[in-house]
Order: C-alpha cells, then sequence, then structure tokens
C-alpha cells in the first residue's frame, strides 16, 4: 500500500513512517498541509496515486485546521481517496465535513491509539472503503448537531406535540391523546412556534413549517 503522511511533529512522522515500512507499505513523508498536496498531485501525475493518506489536524503555517482542509481538498480533486486523520484535536466542522463525502475516511486521536497494530488496522480499513471514527470525535459531532438543531431548544411535551402534528393531528385530536386539555396543547403549540423561530405571517403557515423542520431531523 502506497501513504502519504503529512504531520509536523519530525519524531512522530519518522516513526508513522518507520512502523508502516516494518508492515510492508511504501511511505512518503511531509510536513506540512501544502507538501502534502503537491505529494498527492505527483504520485497522481506519475500514476502512482497513494492508496490513502494520513494527516494531522492543525499544520504549518497556521497551526488551525490545515491539514483537514488539505485532505478535504484533494478528496474534492480525487473523490473516494481514503483519508485518515490522526490528531490530538477534533475540529468538529471540518471532520463532519470530511465524513459527509462517503467511505474511505477515518478521524482517530493520537493520545487514544493503545497499539501499533491497531493503528495499521484502522489504515488499512480506511483504504479498503471503510470508515474508522474514535467514540470521542461522534460524541462531539452528535452534541454538536444537538447543539445547532433547533429542536433541542423544545421541551419533551413539546417533543410529542410536534410529532403528532407531523402525524397531521388537530389540537383537538393531540390533546385526546395525550390526555390533556386544548387549551393546554394550544399553549405547547405557541411555545413550538416560539422556539423554532417561526412568526405569524398573513397565510400563517407555521405548522407546516415546523412539521418540515420536525420530519428533517427525523431523517
Amino acid at each position: 500500500m502506497r501513504v502519504v503522511i503529512a504531520e509536523d511533529s519530525a519524531l512522530l512522522r519518522e516513526g508513522l513512517r518507520q512502523i508502516l515500512e516494518r508492515f510492508g507499505h511504501e511511505v512518503v513523508a511531509v510536513e506540512d498541509a501544502e507538501a502534502l498536496v503537491a505529494a498527492v498531485r505527483d504520485r497522481v501525475a506519475r500514476d502512482r496515486g497513494p492508496d490513502a493518506v494520513v494527516t494531522d489536524v492543525r499544520m504549518p503555517p497556521g497551526f488551525r485546521d490545515e491539514g483537514l482542509r488539505a485532505a478535504l481538498a484533494l478528496r474534492g480533486e480525487r473523490p473516494g481517496l481514503p483519508v485518515l486523520v490522526l490528531s490530538q484535536y477534533v475540529e468538529h466542522s471540518y471532520a463532519a465535513d470530511l465524513l459527509e463525502t462517503g467511505g474511505g475516511v477515518g478521524y482517530l486521536l493520537k493520545d487514544r491509539v493503545g497499539e501499533v497494530a491497531e493503528f495499521v488496522d484502522a489504515l488499512e480499513r480506511v483504504a479498503g472503503g471503510g470508515t474508522v471514527i474514535d467514540p470521542e470525535v461522534v460524541r462531539g459531532l452528535l452534541a454538536r448537531r444537538r447543539d445547532r438543531s433547533p429542536l433541542h431548544r423544545l421541551t419533551a411535551r413539546e417533543r410529542e406535540v410536534l410529532a403528532l402534528m407531523a402525524e397531521g393531528r388537530s389540537n383537538g385530536a393531540i390533546a385526546r391523546a395525550l390526555v390533556v386539555s386544548e387549551a393546554a396543547v394550544v399553549k405547547h403549540v405557541g411555545s413550538i412556534f416560539t422556539k423554532l423561530d417561526l412568526h405569524q405571517t398573513p397565510d400563517d403557515h407555521r405548522r407546516v413549517l415546523a412539521v418540515l423542520t420536525h420530519l428533517r431531523e427525523a431523517r
């Protein structure tokens, strides 16, 4: 397997190179995101495109998210290029973007990889089109998604009301299903509109918009 590694720490870069070569893989190791992009493009031009890329997130010159952005750019140029992110950090925004590009991606945290064989196995699975994500990364992405969803503002009862609205039930039918008064349902519906930032309009189709929000999140 041909692998391009991008890691700014000389010790870790050399360590990864030696590990992968010991397992029989051909390795090109570079120290920043710009060199990563150049190395992949060069090998593709020579018809020796890499079977996988391993990259850190924060790399020179800015030490922000250069490695992850480079990986996304390379996936854009070469769809399906296997990418394994190996980092101390979880960059939620770009991590989500990377995962949405399809299979052949991985995101591992350096201090949670306990065995060399575990790392090599993860890389080989990613190279084979699989997905390998550290549980901490998954938890972070799920928490971020919940925080960004307008539905997280709703109470449990309001979620129940919205789910019944999505079934096309009237306020009276919702009241009977939940064994509450219709006035209580009207109050819940008003609160749902407020929390979802659905302001009254001349045609007032807020009920439809609220249901659409619920259905999008339920997919």
